[in-house]
């Protein structure tokens, strides 16, 4: 089964070097070393666009910044589940279940991630971590999928901004 690793942007590179560095809570196993990396920009569509290819029986590995209203910056957490997030209207969909990876750290936070098509700058929700890929990419039916979160920001755009220097 091929692995691939898939991160929103290039500036999120320092956390792959986080997970393999050894030093950290979160410490990718040997398997994941030669996986191929794929940056496929922020939101939905760059992430349809750099995944519809891939074959289904790919193993994937998410990693990258998410912000929390509650979770430290600094906190790694493992997605456990993810599911849209609609602040505004409420309807039927789906939670989708992750695969957990075993991380020789019992400090990494498992949580839930709600991906949403903008930046969060406020919501109700605690205990969990916010995203604008991971459902595209979990809803794509691979036959696994993980996923590893680094908290920016405690719903800040500018304090995201500061750690990241990610998206405008």
């Amino acid at each position: 089964m091929a692995k691939y690793i898939v991160v929103a942007e290039e500036g999120e590179k320092e956390l792959l070097e986080k997970c393999f560095a050894g030093d950290g809570p979160v410490r990718l196993d040997a398997s994941w070393r030669d996986a191929k990396v794929i940056y496929t920009g922020v939101g939905a569509i760059n992430v349809i666009r750099a995944l519809q290819d891939l074959p289904r029986e790919s193993e994937l590995l998410n990693i990258g910044y998410a912000g929390s209203a509650n979770f430290e910056i600094g906190t790694w957490a493992q997605v456990t589940e993810v599911q849209l997030n609609h602040p505004n209207v409420r309807y039927d969909e789906p939670k989708l279940p992750l695969e957990l990876l075993t991380l020789p750290d019992s400090s990494v936070l498992r949580a839930m991630c709600y991906t949403n098509c903008d930046f969060v700058l406020q919501s109700d929700y605690h205990d969990c971590v916010f995203d604008m890929e991971l459902a595209f990419i979990a809803a794509m039916g691979f036959a696994k999928v993980h996923s590893l979160k680094y908290v920016s920001d405690n719903l800040s755009l500018h304090d995201y901004h500061n750690l990241t220097n990610g998206v405008q």
